[in-house]
């Protein structure tokens, strides 16, 4: 099974800056696809950035201009630059990788941003 370890959430002022990571390990395979999604309180899991094992990226409008999403395949690790930080943002942050069509979950790292 692929193991999927998150870290770099905490808590940071709005317009600050903050990076997660995301790295798998175990049996893996072929990464192909590499995602984050979030979860606010009270609300849905929603998709934030999406990635190719190519570099195509795509974002949630929301995000857009603010968030990078970028992947270091040799590492097997995908990582989120979060800059200019809004309250909104607040949430878990999940990140999401398929592994030859499996699909394999984080168990997600809090991001708490301050007004």
């Amino acid at each position: 099974q692929v193991q999927l370890v998150e870290s770099g959430g905490g808590l940071v002022q709005a317009e600050g800056s903050l990076r997660l990571s995301c790295s798998a390990s175990g049996s893996i395979f072929n990464l192909n696809a590499m995602a984050w999604y979030r979860q606010a309180p009270g609300k849905q899991r929603v998709l934030v950035a999406t990635i190719t094992r190519r570099g195509t990226t795509n974002y949630a409008d929301s995000v857009k201009g603010r968030f990078t999403i970028s992947r270091d395949n040799p590492k097997n690790t995908v990582y989120l630059q979060m800059n200019s930080l809004k309250p909104e943002d607040t949430a878990v942050y999940y990140c999401s990788v398929d592994d030859r069509g499996v699909y394999y979950w984080g168990q997600g790292t809090q991001v708490t941003v301050s007004s």
